[in-house]
């Protein structure tokens, strides 16, 4: 295929995690190195940045700063929830496009940002406008389909494991076989982060917490959960216990669901640690129960995080660059587990429409029969992801995060007007 000339521009989406700016280091360290591509833009806020024109130079940076990226949390360009809804959004971002020559477009998001992804890079084809785009995969839910894992699963999980020792220290002290403490970790339809919470178990101590798990992909029993709990408050001076916010009763309903939804449609989820606290105080007289929400602390914990997931999340952004470059189009980057006895991980490509809107559930042979734990088959697999610290620097006591100047680029459109 023949060399593409052009711009580039790179964006982020949905909720951000400890490594997705790593991905754009990435993708600006590596753009650099082709001559094929002029100017390195970012998008601020997503979509948004691109209705509205709002784009920064990216080549214009320090050295310094992008580096800086590798170990800073959070989204440095910005992020968004906003769905492209009517064929007039997507009219817009292809003008832009063709006003500032982008000719590669790398966005680093989850599900519903490769649908958008997609949908572009269709506009894009049909409207006879060469473009090549490629995903790069982001989210501490680890549920899109195709690739092994995800970028940001990695420290989000050692995160929750690392919280769960030390709560135990601190339960150790206080329980006397009358205390619960449960955990809400995030994860709307898979379990993949509350499962993720039993590395903290040691190799030769079954019994240690976090003592009982429970997953979206289990249905939920409160009568069971009783019963789980007076179990292991018998044996043990406490029960520690993490749950997924996207918990379900038998018939598939979430046990805590606000009546709001976000822009695509998704149930604003939060509560399934209080009402499991409820069913505490309610089934067992006499046993305190306390609730702790971690909330949007997990994806934004660099100071616990995973530098094997800082180091893919950079490949990943390295990669989507390469394969634009090449002419591939279309595709997101995923991440390839090697057959070796040695963990090892490669990139690969898939289409876009194979990611789009996909949910990966956790493996129900991964979960004990008594549901309520992992098996080795899953230690196996997520315990390569946690592995190393991220080198995060240190001023006055107090880490040291990247900071962007941010130098604007010239609109060239009229405003863009929301109908």
């Amino acid at each position: 295929m023949s060399e593409l000339t052009g711009n580039a521009l790179v964006g982020q989406s949905g909720g951000p995690t400890a490594v997705i700016n790593a991905s754009v280091a990435g993708v600006v360290a590596e753009a650099l190195n082709h001559g094929c591509i002029e100017e390195i833009y970012g998008t601020l806020n997503g979509v948004l940045g691109l209705l509205h024109e709002d784009f920064i130079d990216l080549a214009s940076e320090s050295q310094q700063a992008i580096r800086a990226l590798r170990h800073t949390p959070g989204a440095a360009l910005g992020t968004c929830r906003y769905k492209l809804k009517k064929q007039e959004d997507y009219e817009r971002v292809l003008a832009v496009f063709k006003a500032h020559n982008i000719r590669y477009f790398f966005y680093a998001g989850g599900n519903d940002s490769q649908d958008t992804a997609d949908k572009i890079s269709k506009l894009a084809q049909q409207q006879g406008w060469d473009l090549r785009v490629i995903g790069i995969p982001k989210t501490i839910d680890n549920d899109l389909p195709v690739t092994d894992h995800c970028p940001g699963y990695g420290s989000v999980v050692k995160f929750v494991a690392t919280t769960v020792r030390e709560l135990a220290c601190d339960h150790e002290a206080m329980g006397q076989h009358d205390l619960v403490s449960i955990v809400e970790v995030m994860g709307r339809n898979a379990g993949w982060i509350a499962a993720g919470a039993s590395l903290a178990k040691r190799r030769d101590q079954p019994n240690d917490p976090p003592h009982l798990i429970y997953l979206p992909e289990v249905p939920f029993s409160p009568e069971k959960f009783a019963a789980d709990v007076q179990r292991v408050l018998k044996r043990e001076k406490y029960c520690l216990i993490v749950v997924g916010e996207g918990l379900i009763d038998a018939d598939g309903n979430y046990v805590s669901a606000a009546e709001a939804t976000d822009a695509f449609g998704h149930a604003q989820l939060g509560g399934a640690g209080e009402y499991l606290k409820s069913l505490v105080e309610q089934n067992l007289p006499g046993v305190k129960a306390r609730v702790a929400k971690l909330g949007i602390t997990q994806r934004a914990a660099a100071h616990a995080g995973s530098k094997a997931d800082a180091d893919e999340a950079y490949l990943a952004g390295q990669a989507a660059v390469k394969a634009a470059v090449a002419g591939e189009t279309d595709k997101m980057v995923t991440l390839l587990r090697g057959d070796g006895e040695t963990y090892a991980c490669e990139t690969g490509l898939a289409p876009l429409a194979d990611i789009a809107n996909g949910v990966k559930k956790l493996p129900r042979e991964w979960i004990n029969e008594d549901g309520v734990s992992m098996n080795f088959q899953f230690a196996r697999y997520a315990t390569p992801l946690i592995q190393g610290e991220t080198a995060v620097p240190h001023d006055a006591g107090l880490p040291v995060f990247a900071h962007l100047e941010k130098v604007s680029v010239d609109k060239l459109l009229p405003p863009h007007e929301a109908k």
